[in-house]
């Protein structure tokens, strides 16, 4: 069995080829049943385990088993330590022998990126050329990458509620070769964006639906849980919202919140990432759009799947630009 540090899973993925995989396992009759979650007591706070299995249908040709365990520790940042960390065993489906461990915190980071720039591909705008960065956690490199293998963007305003990391987080993509800049005024970066992605584990709204300007598409990927929010209620009624999965109309912040508080109906949700897959939505250029992921291991899956299949046919450096170069971890 062979262990796939986050080294490796950087080396052989790119932005690009991974959102296609996402798109065509969100097509794919994939069995993801629901994922174990349990709460944990301990000194100093709570933690999350989490276990998240899935598993290609029986008419998959190359068939593999997959599961996540993963802890969700919220306070680790104080410790200079991502929130979230987990491993990825990826199984045989045809045997159930284990044929590699994966650097589980690295693939959750990739994959979450490119289903919000999945997402994105189908609900904003062709020609999005500004984007918000609300966040400048480990994410936030991965989520400015991903969406901007898929838009046009010329211009990134990165905001933080520590100004500091959002400097030195922007610094550090500018180094890449990224338009980053760091935005101290949200609500100005904000009202400009044609993009707008939350990436934070705030526990009251940081966007407001009154900033959006038509045709504005907001991908909220933090707030998982019931206590946190991105974005007030306004945000999501002027928005058409889908969803990653259907979990999130009661796990996660943001829409699961507004269904619980009445502030939005449910069926206020036009549809998940498997619905605009399947069958893409006709877009109006001055409609404001809203996407909330709260994760699934049918895309954990998919992009091990994918790392596996490299592995074996990757040159020692693969891959260009940005899609190749790792983050640096808040």
């Amino acid at each position: 069995m062979r262990v796939i540090a986050s080294a490796e899973i950087d080396r052989v993925l790119a932005f690009p080829d991974l959102v296609e995989a996402l798109g065509a396992a969100f097509r794919a009759d994939m069995v993801t049943p629901v994922r174990h979650h349990h709460e944990i007591e301990r000194t100093g706070g709570r933690g999350t385990l989490l276990l998240m299995p899935s598993w290609t249908g029986p008419a998959t040709a190359d068939a593999f088993v997959g599961v996540k365990v993963v802890s969700v520790f919220p306070e680790n940042g104080r410790k200079n330590l991502p929130s979230v960390m987990g491993s990825y065993l990826l199984m045989d489906g045809g045997t159930g022998e284990p044929v590699a461990v994966l650097d589980g915190t690295r693939l959750t980071v990739w994959r979450t990126a490119a289903a919000s720039a999945l997402a994105a591909r189908h609900l904003a705008r062709a020609d999005a050329g500004r984007m918000v960065m609300v966040g400048a956690g480990a994410l936030a490199p991965f989520l400015i990458r991903a969406h901007m293998s898929q838009r046009p963007i010329r211009e990134v305003s990165l905001w933080n509620h520590r100004p500091e990391k959002a400097e030195e987080v922007a610094a550090q993509l500018r180094g890449e070769g990224l338009p980053v800049s760091a935005a101290t005024d949200l609500e100005a970066a904000v009202r400009e964006a044609d993009l707008v992605s939350c990436a934070t584990l705030s526990t009251a709204p940081i966007v407001r639906g009154a900033w959006l300007k038509e045709g504005a598409h907001l991908d909220l990927v933090g707030a998982f849980n019931l206590k946190m929010r991105e974005a007030d209620d306004e945000a999501l009624r002027r928005g058409q919202v889908y969803i990653d999965t259907e979990a999130a109309k009661t796990e996660g912040g943001d829409v699961a919140v507004a269904i619980r508080s009445g502030a939005i109906a449910e069926g206020h949700v036009r549809g998940t990432l498997s619905d605009l897959c399947r069958r893409p939505p006709q877009r109006d250029d001055r409609t404001i759009t809203v996407f909330k992921s709260v994760g699934t291991a049918l895309e954990d899956l998919a992009a091990a799947m994918l790392v596996w299949r490299r592995i074996g046919t990757a040159p020692q450096v693969i891959g260009q630009g940005v899609d190749s170069k790792p983050s640096t971890v808040a």
